[in-house]
């Protein structure tokens, strides 16, 4: 079941081209891998477009990879959630969420950093 409860979205200037349901870093660019995230956006977005991204409650994100139901997140390269291993906390998958591979839209509780 696909849901998200956002508490807060708030815009942001997109600095790179972003792809829908991925972390977003503070700068308006795909969040790093392992690093910091300011949200997640749900629309994909040029260069220089304003994009509302999800930075408080729930929202769905798209799995990197197999995530087991609890995991807690952090970014890939490419934005996407995957299981933490050494980087910044940034969400935690909603109860009865879990993904089987990448690619997976999975709804993730945030954790603001």
């Amino acid at each position: 079941m696909q849901n998200a409860i956002p508490l807060l979205s708030l815009p942001i200037l997109a600095s790179g081209v972003l792809v829908a349901n991925r972390f977003v870093s503070p700068a308006g660019a795909t969040a790093a891998a392992a690093g910091n995230s300011y949200g997640v956006n749900r629309t994909a977005a040029a260069i220089g477009d304003r994009v509302t991204l999800d930075v408080l409650g729930t929202t769905m994100v798209e799995s990197g990879a197999a995530i087991a139901a609890g995991a807690l997140i952090e970014a890939d390269a490419t934005g996407r959630a995957v299981t933490k291993s050494a980087g910044v906390t940034l969400g935690r998958l909603a109860p009865g969420e879990s993904a089987s591979a990448a690619g997976q839209l999975v709804e993730v509780i945030l954790i603001p950093n």
